[in-house]
């Protein structure tokens, strides 16, 4: 049987997986191979044998590496002995602690953890408490666990915080050598009303070359980026923290910035009034939306007003408005680059770019840090023109850099696989959709597939189909396009605050300028250890051409893996946070929509609250449902009722779990005329009674292999307080393809 290495993955049933470092199917670990090791363990394994459907099962020959972070828990105490329940289920042991390492913490109290004694197969692990977070309840404890517990950099070095300090409030004298005044040019920064670094400024005129009516016509974009390489220099304190955390990390009403607040809100932030060092994109538009010539450089630029996406909505809805009366001046700047963002409109059609429909949600906080409401984002005109103009200063970017020849961090986005593009088709096929998908899909096929289903009851099933065929984008060394975009060459240039790919982009830039070469920090890079495995969906890469390449490949890996860690990070604040707010609803009953189909059960989004739950496939009434993996479906074999994504219902919320993030429904009533089915009925379904009893045996089975006690005490420490748990999206800022 073959050996392999890998990541140890746990599962809050008490079994594991091993993530393969080579990429290929996750080996599964059984609830008594768990037993000696921990979530995040590195180890290597021999693959005994494999299941009916193929998937290999593993057993753990050596523990490579044990994991080092500190463990985030609640402290209890019972029967006389200290333990930490771990917040992340997946971790399987509880952690005694003894008497005299619990640092003074109280019984309930959330803490940081540290193993002295790892599990064996005879024995529980042994830690001491090394960090008292507080009380469950404190507000914005939420985010201090997840920053803990995703392992993000939330704490800058004495060294960088007194590199940030020592710089100036303002540009100085110095700072303005070499670069272009544009101090003149009324560019304004559009962001959105809790926006704090400002890192992009625009403008946009009337172009015209040439005499007559043949004369070209278009617009002159001006878009003006921060220039914070000017500031972070290559090899310094603050290079090495930017690197370390390679993005900003935001949350409802927090941000781990990437930059000290001295650079991030301060002296990098475009505010209004003040001059700052910008690197800036010039491109003109042509009539039909394409790049008709671009050049970038240095300039020093002010910000003439720091506008947001609703007030530039208002102007451009009613230019006699009181909106548009206050920045009168600014009006005609601000149509003539809504024409321009239409033109480009048109470009983005025509090249058939990737445009799905999605509904995205902003949570609004009170002064406590606890959800006040869920309200769906609304993405106006003002939205998109500045995704546009950011979208094509990213493509001039990667095009000037790739006509120049050096080597930097793109990027990319790779179209369906093979196996995912044979799914989406029998999908397809299945709901009767005869468009056919060609070996090698384009974008434009899959806009096509998007725009010929709108008005469809299933769209949103549809185009979530759509988007779950293409892989995850990545940052990467070799340039393949952007599928989504339809983007020959694509480069993060417009966020170099909160992005450090985006700043290295801007290195480059400035180094072909300069007519030079930018040399990666080769003891940077290797300051920090490679992620073992690509982030999931991202691409293999090929084999660097030169240990040059070599470098920025394994730059692109640390940069996506971290960009992957702040998405979760995210997610599970939120999904605590829409926990607390569903406390108060329980019991309560609301209509909602089937946002997504599973073996086990619905989850359902409520329309008010638009918070997804869980209505497992026991609450759907008295027969036996299977799943239909094409159609992504489940249905009654008895009655022939089906449930699909769109399938109105009305649900009551039951139960809530902060441990598992999870919120659970009870089915009140299916919101449509039940199908009658049709053919013959075949053999008796199993009932309702029949499937429980068979659920409960297993899930009975899986405990009893789990470690004893351990299932049971977090079950005491979480009666105390019965909370949902949700999966969370991320807050939305700007687009992060």
């Amino acid at each position: 049987m073959s050996e392999l290495e890998g990541e140890v993955e746990g599962h809050v049933d008490g079994h594991g997986f091993v993530r393969r470092d080579d990429g290929g199917a996750p080996v599964y670990l059984s609830a008594q191979e768990m037993r000696a090791v921990l979530h995040r363990d590195r180890v290597r394994v021999r693959i005994v044998r494999h299941d009916r459907r193929g998937r290999p099962e593993g057993r753990v020959l050596d523990i490579l590496e044990r994991r080092r972070a500190p463990i985030i828990g609640r402290l209890l105490h019972e029967g006389g002995v200290w333990l930490v329940a771990p917040e992340d289920r997946r971790f399987g042991h509880d952690i005694i602690v003894p008497k005299n390492a619990i640092a003074g913490a109280a019984a309930g109290q959330v803490v940081a953890i540290e193993l002295t004694e790892p599990p064996s197969l005879y024995s529980q692990p042994m830690g001491r408490v090394t960090e008292v977070l507080g009380e469950i309840d404190d507000p914005g404890m939420e985010i201090e666990i997840a920053v803990r517990k995703y392992e993000v950099p939330h704490r800058f070095s004495a060294e960088a915080l007194a590199q940030a300090a020592a710089l100036p409030d303002k540009l100085r004298a110095a700072d303005r050598r070499h670069r272009i005044d544009l101090a003149d040019v009324p560019l304004v920064t559009i962001d959105g009303e809790d926006a704090r670094d400002f890192d992009d400024a625009v403008y946009c005129e009337p172009f015209k070359r040439g005499r007559g009516k043949s004369a070209f016509s278009g617009w002159r974009l001006v878009v003006a980026i921060a220039d914070v390489s000017h500031y972070v220099k290559p090899g310094d304190a603050l290079d090495a923290a930017a690197y370390e955390r390679a993005t900003s990390v935001y949350f409802p009403r927090r941000v781990i910035p990437m930059l000290p607040e001295k650079l991030s809100n301060g002296l990098c932030s475009l505010n209004p009034e003040l001059d700052r060092a910008a690197l800036v994109c010039d491109m003109l538009v042509a009539g039909d939306g394409s790049i008709d010539a671009y050049q970038f450089y240095p300039a020093v630029i002010c910000s003439h007003a720091r506008l947001t996406y609703t007030e530039v909505a208002a102007i451009l809805a009613n230019t006699r408005g009181p909106e548009a009366q206050a920045r009168a001046a600014l009006v005609p700047h601000l149509l003539h680059l809504h024409e321009a963002y239409r033109a480009l409109l048109k470009e983005r059609s025509r090249r058939g770019a990737v445009d799905f429909e999605t509904t995205e949600t902003r949570i609004v906080c009170d002064a406590q840090g606890r959800i006040e409401k869920i309200v769906p984002y609304q993405r106006t005109d003002a939205h998109r023109l500045i995704e546009e103009a950011m979208l094509a200063a990213n493509e001039c970017a990667a095009g000037f850099i790739e006509t120049a020849g050096h080597p930097t961090l793109y990027r990319v986005h790779e179209g369906p696989t093979p196996e995912r593009r044979a799914t989406l088709q029998n999908y397809l096929r299945a709901l009767g959709i005869g468009l056919h998908l060609s070996d090698e899909p384009t974008p434009a096929e899959l806009q096509g597939i998007a725009e010929a289903t709108k008005g469809r009851a299933d769209v949103a099933q549809i185009h979530a189909m759509l988007l779950r065929s293409m892989q995850q984008a990545v940052y990467a060394s070799g340039n393949v396009g952007h599928f989504g975009l339809a983007y020959k060459a694509y480069a993060h240039f417009t966020s170099p605050i909160r992005r450090y790919p985006d700043l290295l982009v801007h290195r480059v830039i400035k180094a072909i300028l300069g007519e030079r070469r930018y040399q990666l920090d080769a003891a940077l890079v290797a300051s920090l250890p490679p992620p073992r495995r690509l982030p999931k969906g991202g691409a293999k890469p090929a084999r660097p051409a030169s240990q040059e390449l070599a470098l920025w490949e394994r730059a692109g890996v640390h940069c996506s893996a971290n960009e992957r860690r702040a998405d979760e990070a995210s997610r599970d604040v939120e999904a605590w946070l829409k926990c607390r707010f569903m406390r108060e609803h329980l019991g309560e009953e609301y209509a909602g929509t089937v946002s997504a189909v599973t073996s086990f059960g619905l989850f359902v989004t409520l329309d008010a609250l638009y918070v997804e739950g869980l209505v497992h496939i026991t609450e759907l009434g008295g027969e036996y449902y299977r799943f239909d993996e094409v159609q992504q479906a489940l249905r009654g074999e008895r009655s022939g009722v089906r449930y699909v994504v769109g399938t109105r219902l009305r649900v009551q919320v039951s139960r809530v779990d902060l441990d598992s993030r999870r919120i659970d429904f009870r089915l009140v009533r299916d919101e449509r005329t039940p199908v009658a089915p049709s053919g013959t009925r075949g053999t008796r379904a199993p009932d309702a009674g029949e499937q429980l009893r068979e659920l409960q045996a297993a899930d009975r089975a899986v405990k009893k292999a789990a470690r004893a006690g351990t299932a049971g005490r977090r079950a005491a420490a979480g009666a105390a307080q019965a909370v949902p748990g949700a999966k969370g999206g991320r807050r939305q800022r700007r687009s992060r393809r």
